[in-house]
């Protein structure tokens, strides 16, 4: 804990942004660093309140000790700090940056609606590591003389590759995209995350005997069975990218397009690269000028906002199907799981307007081009309520509902039945393989993050990457000595 009374003293506070009418004119972060000593009140919240949820299953899937460093940060104690934060989260500057923070909702004092400012407090720790100079290299004393294949590199893949590294064994990350980081680096938008913390983490593990191989298909060529004659175990972390099918007439007219490749897009441009480099569709989408439709209500159709208005958009309005929540949660109902109230992100506090429990019926256009969205009010069960039509003027719209399983070329075309494929209730695909031990169908195959447990969060796929490293360091040594 912090401060014996700190909670009864300290009121909440967390990073303040630039207003909206500077940040929507760049791609980089925009969130305003607090003091060191405004970082030291915050940890001095945390109260003695018993059983912390905040770092068990309920809050943080990576089980992060989090009244343990809120004590050191309190203490002054940075150094211990750092190192504590870094025994459970291979990368806390991602998860301090994007992760919506359920160890803030299990909070004990979430219950009165003022929660430990966790996420900042994490945030700060993990900027200071590279201030200090804490993250270098560390590689492994000896060596195994085992070699590892990990298929992804995004925070699943690096999660796994770093712990195998360390634990002594020759790792090789093979990607399909031109760097690495996986949706990290080409989904989520620079302001929300710039991509100089990815090349910073891959440099140490580059350092510490990591070898990555970019623009490497893997399924295409190598085949995987090729990697599994290469290597004593192989690890898909694939992820799960695949859009979801909307079926609404009329996505077929020009300016209709799926979210993820309109954020790719920018984040190559971001990045200086041609945006043809990989698979994704190459047609330039701008927003500039545009009047801009989001259907979908999570965090991809939230990054389509921020970045439409940052190219310029006229307007942009979203669409969530689901009714507007209310404002405050009931507390005894739902904590310390996370609740459904209404939240408002950056990008949508930027000028987007919301509408709630409204449907999309269908994409209107003239001469093959869009110009409007027909919507209509949907009742409880999401079904059209008769008489409620209108229109919603479009230049451009983007489908943002969610992802339904991994590409289907690659690893799963190349072994087709061999690999057991499951289906969820939404008609999802996932690899099947549990969560103790993480092996799929094929032998010496494991599999971890979204592409075995679906579309969900990064501190989620750093958990998974862990775990399958430990049970394969595991295999390959008879005993481990790496944390689950």
């Amino acid at each position: 804990m912090g401060k014996v009374t700190g909670f009864l003293e300290i009121d909440r506070q967390v990073a303040r942004y630039q207003p909206a009418s500077d940040r929507i004119r760049h791609y980089k972060e925009f969130s305003l660093p607090m003091s060191d000593s405004e970082i030291k009140k915050q940890a001095a919240r945390c109260m003695d309140c018993g059983i912390p949820f905040c770092h068990g299953p309920t809050g943080c899937p990576i089980n992060n000790q989090i009244p343990d460093w809120n004590d050191l940060v309190y203490n002054d104690n940075w150094q211990e700090a750092i190192e504590n934060l870094h025994s459970t989260n291979n990368f806390p500057e991602f998860t301090g940056r994007i992760c919506p923070a359920p160890c803030e909702e299990a909070c004990t004092l979430n219950l009165e609606d003022v929660p430990v400012a966790i996420k900042t407090v994490e945030q700060a720790l993990a900027d200071k590591a590279y201030e200090t100079g804490y993250v270098v290299p560390r590689p492994a004393e000896t060596k195994t003389g085992k070699t590892v294949a990990v298929i992804g590199s995004g925070p699943a893949g690096l999660s796994a590759a770093q712990q195998l590294g360390r634990a002594g064994h020759e790792v090789h990350v093979y990607e399909r995209e031109s760097r690495a980081g996986g949706l990290l680096r080409f989904g989520i938008p620079d302001f929300k995350m710039e991509k100089q913390t990815i090349d910073a983490r891959v440099k140490q593990m580059e350092g510490e005997g990591v070898q990555f191989h970019y623009n490497t298909h893997i399924g295409v060529e190598p085949t995987v069975d090729d990697l599994r004659e290469r290597h004593d175990a192989v690890i898909y972390c694939g992820g799960s990218e695949k859009p979801r099918d909307a079926g609404i007439p009329g996505v077929e007219l020009a300016g209709v397009h799926d979210a993820m490749p309109f954020l790719v897009q920018q984040n190559k441009r971001v990045a200086r690269e041609p945006i043809d480099s990989t698979g994704w569709p190459s047609v330039p989408v701008v927003a500039a000028g545009k009047h801009v439709v989001v259907v979908g209500g999570g965090d991809t159709a939230s990054d389509c906002i921020g970045t439409a208005f940052r190219q310029g958009a006229v307007a942009v309005t979203q669409l969530d199907i689901r009714p507007q929540p209310p404002v405050k949660e009931d507390k005894l109902a739902v904590w310390p799981y996370w609740a459904t109230k209404m939240r408002t992100s950056s990008s949508q506090a930027e000028g987007a307007v919301r509408e709630f429990q409204v449907g999309t019926l269908e994409f209107v256009g003239e001469d093959g081009l869009l110009t409007g969205v027909k919507c209509c009010q949907v009742d409880e069960k999401r079904k059209p309520i008769a008489g409620t039509e209108f229109i919603i003027k479009a230049d451009l719209a983007f489908i943002a509902i969610g992802f339904r399983g991994p590409f289907e070329d690659g690893v799963l075309s190349d072994l087709g039945e061999r690999l057991s494929i499951g289906v969820d209730g939404r008609g999802s695909t996932f690899v099947e393989a549990n969560d103790e031990d993480y092996r799929t169908s094929v032998d010496g195959l494991w599999a971890a993050g979204d592409v075995r447990r679906g579309q969900s969060l990064v501190v989620w796929a750093i958990r998974e990457g862990r775990q399958a490293a430990h049970d394969v360091d595991k295999e390959l040594m008879g005993s481990t000595t790496l944390p689950r």
